[in-house]
């Protein structure tokens, strides 16, 4: 195996690396080979709000740490509670369509994500709050493969236009996004193609001073569609996943990860259907009998 991680350059996005007027994180069609989705990210300071153009883009308002008030600029207007951190709990959220700009103001220190996507037909969505206790929670896999899906996103959860968001978290020592799997192409009931942006943030559980939170991210092309990318991720980092086969995200002992998927594609449905690399497919069946991770769900006061 050579040449891992030589697309990182072009994929793997540092916090700061693409920083533009009162976001941490930009990543939108400006990026070369970015088609479908954006994505927003501020560190948000009482007093100073920032503004989102929304022209041909359906966005998706995800807290990340405190609360945001939401304006846009078609009508609505919503205050989001959010939470201490993402790692605290499921958030409320809201839906934007497409169509003049959204202003995130916050009364108190604030972090905050501005989920996109292209639209093909603007004007034809509501704008909608979705409250926290309200989000789907799943928890997938098991055993070492345990981890928690908030599905505040999904086509069978928000009434959208083409985006599709989730966060996902992993306990330390897990493993996620596994098997590796794709969803690039379009294939009738077994495959949508999506473009993937992964934002990351990762907790030191406990630890002495200049501990250095760090997770993994692999992303490896289709002998057609080469890529090749192998990310180490810290708080604020962006992995993006245009095609190819994508997993594991991994979670060092010490460190629980989170991520925030952000979706889209050209297809004439708005679906989420993925294929497993046939060659670790197989590792599903070994989860039957193993006990889901009794670390999850973050936030659950009771485990």
């Amino acid at each position: 195996m050579t040449g891992l991680g030589r697309d990182n350059a072009r994929w793997v996005l540092p916090l700061g690396s693409t920083a533009a007027e009162g976001f941490s994180v930009v990543v939108d069609i400006s990026h070369d080979g970015w088609q479908h989705t954006g994505l927003h990210v501020a560190d948000l300071v009482p007093g100073r709000p920032v503004t989102v153009e929304l022209a041909g883009r359906e966005a998706v308002v995800v807290p990340l740490a405190g609360g945001v008030h939401v304006a846009w600029s078609g009508g609505a207007a919503y205050d989001l509670v959010g939470r201490p951190s993402v790692f605290a709990g499921p958030t409320d959220v809201a839906y934007l369509p497409a169509g003049g700009s959204l202003t995130l103001t916050a009364t108190d220190a604030a972090r905050v994500a501005v989920c996109t996507a292209r639209v093909r037909t603007p004007g034809r969505r509501s704008p909608r709050h979705i409250a926290a206790a309200a989000v789907p929670v799943e928890l997938r896999g098991a055993g070492q493969a345990s981890r928690e899906v908030r599905n505040f996103g999904t086509p069978d959860v928000l009434d959208a236009d083409r985006i599709i968001a989730c966060e996902v978290l992993t306990p330390a020592g897990n493993w996620s996004s596994y098997p590796p799997h794709k969803h690039d192409e379009e294939r009738a009931g077994a495959e949508t193609e999506l473009e993937e942006i992964y934002y990351f943030e990762v907790d030191h559980i406990a630890g002495p001073e200049g501990a250095d939170p760090v997770a993994y991210q692999r992303v490896y092309g289709t002998e057609d569609r080469p890529i090749d990318v192998l990310a180490e991720v810290r708080t604020g980092d962006v992995v993006l996943v245009p095609h190819g086969w994508h997993g594991p995200a991994t979670a060092p002992p010490g460190y629980d990860l989170y991520y925030l998927n952000v979706m889209a594609g050209p297809g004439a449905e708005r679906a989420w259907l993925i294929c497993d690399d046939p060659a670790h497919g197989w590792v599903r069946d070994t989860w039957e009998g193993q006990t889901m991770d009794p670390r999850l769900p973050f936030g659950d006061e009771t485990r």
